[in-house]
Order: structure tokens, then C-alpha cells, then sequence
């Protein structure tokens, strides 16, 4: 999938980070979200490669990555680690500053890491999310329907793991099938990844982790934020599936509310943009990644 493209293993203060890089050119970091790894990425990031030096990990947890052990408070599993986790990736690279794309939670790893790390990053476009904050404060009845996952998979260990690992890869593909328009788009090779990774104990107990890490300490890192007036400071691209689950014609305005300089634009398709619609999603970040 990713054809000249290296791999690399770089240790970091809380875990070990598996990526690939590729390309020359300025830095730009990409980054996945739940139940996928880095291989979302494989239909575009050969072209971005062109214009970029491309970096694509695993996030903390997921795919090839270190599980760190979880702890009473869920501060493993964080946004805030996992955006340490990528400073330092990405200053072991040689990269002080660099460009930033997170799709789901790898867009709330990105966010947080602008908030977390003013100045660090140059642009930043969030791929079909809205902040933590502000989808818990919306999850009504309807809002609970379509994203079940937020509240099943923060319960407490190990209810939600041991019910996914009854039958993890009927609940990947469940999880696929639900967010997508189309299952085609998910090409054999990238399926077969998530499927490996999704069929190990660790990393479906870490993608709990995760989320309740969404329902504890990212969600009052971001009150805080909120409360103090902190803002992202470097321009946002947005981008929604126009038939996703957090589109409706809210996603600018509410991040205006974190941001300064946003603009953004619906895709075609549901959730998984770079797989979905990979030449409407590769045009909109080539745009946006190329200004000065």
C-alpha cells in the first residue's frame, strides 16, 4: 500500500510509535482514527508525498504501537499523550514545526496538540469531527443512536472488551459497515490490517481506554481550555462526509468557537473521507497544505 515508504519504530517518553514516511518536502503528519491505523491513508498519501515529507504513525494503542498500561485516571490513554507522543515523533524526525491531518480520533489527537503545543504546528486540518467537548454536550437521544460507541466503549473494564472479544471481527466490520457509505471503499490489503490489529486483546483494550479517556480527561482538559479562553492559533481546514454522522452544517461554526482562521467544506461519502472519497479528500488538503 505504501510503496516507497520506510519503517519506523521511535520510542517516546510513554510508549513506542510504529510509522511509515515518505516523500520530500515540508513536514506533514497524518494521522488516523478508530477501528483503522495509519493504512487509511494509503490512497492519498503517495500523492501528498510528492509536495510533502509524509509521516503516518499508529497511534498509542492502536495497530503496530505501543499499549502502554492504563491507569485509575485514563492519562494513558489521553489526547494529551498521544499528542506528546506526535511532538516527539515528529522531533526525533528533525521536525520542530510541521503540518497536521487527524481523521476522527486522530483529529482530537491533533486538536489537542495545537491547544497543548501553541506555535508547534503550521496548519491544521480535522477530518469529520467536532471537539470532545462539544459532542458530549450535544449527545441527545438522536446524537446517542448514531454514536452508541461513545457510551458503550467507555463503561468499565473489561465489559466492553470482553463483549468485542466474543467476535472482534464481526465488530470491526459492524463498526465499518455502519460509518460508510459504500464497504467497497475499504481496499483488501487496508482491511486485512485493521483486521489483524482489531483481533489482538490489547488493542481493543486500548481502544477503550481511548474513549473512556474521551469521557473523563479529555473532556475536562477541553472545559478547561474552554474556561481559560485558549484558542488554536494556526489556520483549520474542516472537512465532513455529507452523509457522515457529525455533519449537518455545524461543523465551522462550532470549531469558529476554538479557532480563529477555519474554513471548510462538505466530501462526498460518510465517515472514512481518504478512503471514500480519496480524489475530493486529497484535493481539499493539497490546497490547503500548499498555501504559503
Amino acid at each position: 500500500m505504501f510503496d516507497r515508504f520506510q519503517s519506523r519504530d521511535i520510542a517516546t517518553t510513554g510508549t513506542r510509535i510504529y510509522l511509515r514516511i515518505g516523500g520530500e518536502g515540508p513536514p506533514l503528519l497524518l494521522l488516523h482514527g478508530y477501528p483503522e491505523t495509519g493504512a487509511m491513508w494509503h490512497k492519498i498519501a503517495p500523492a501528498l508525498a510528492r509536495d510533502f515529507t509524509v509521516v503516518i504513525p499508529d497511534l498509542r494503542g492502536y495497530g503496530r504501537s505501543g499499549k502502554p498500561d492504563s491507569a485509575p485516571g485514563h492519562e494513558p490513554h489521553s489526547k494529551r499523550a498521544m499528542a506528546l507522543d506526535m511532538v516527539e515523533v515528529m522531533g526525533a524526525l528533525g521536525h520542530e514545526r510541521f503540518a497536521l491531518a487527524g481523521h476522527d480520533r486522530g483529529g482530537r489527537v491533533s486538536y489537542r496538540l495545537a491547544l497543548d503545543h501553541p506555535g508547534v504546528l503550521t496548519r491544521l486540518a480535522v477530518l469529520d469531527i467536532v471537539p470532545t467537548l462539544d459532542t458530549w454536550e450535544a449527545m441527545g437521544m438522536r446524537q446517542a443512536m448514531g454514536s452508541y460507541h461513545w457510551l458503550f466503549l467507555a463503561q468499565p473494564a473489561r465489559l466492553p472488551e470482553t463483549l468485542i472479544g466474543h467476535d472482534p471481527l464481526f465488530y470491526l466490520d459492524e463498526t465499518l459497515g455502519r460509518w460508510t457509505r459504500d464497504k467497497a471503499s475499504f481496499t483488501p490489503e487496508a482491511l486485512a490490517e485493521y483486521q489483524a490489529a482489531f483481533n489482538d486483546p490489547a488493542t481493543i483494550h486500548a481502544c477503550c481506554e481511548d474513549y473512556r479517556a474521551g469521557a473523563t480527561i479529555d473532556l475536562e482538559l477541553d472545559r478547561a481550555d474552554r474556561a481559560a479562553g485558549r484558542r488554536i492559533t494556526c489556520p483549520m481546514l474542516v472537512l465532513w462526509g455529507d452523509r457522515g454522522r457529525p455533519g449537518e452544517g455545524s461543523q465551522l461554526e462550532t470549531w469558529r468557537g476554538w479557532a480563529g482562521d477555519v474554513r471548510g467544506q462538505t466530501v462526498p461519502g460518510g465517515h472514512f473521507l481518504p478512503e471514500e472519497s480519496p480524489s475530493e479528500t486529497l484535493a481539499a488538503l493539497q490546497s490547503f497544505f500548499r498555501e504559503p
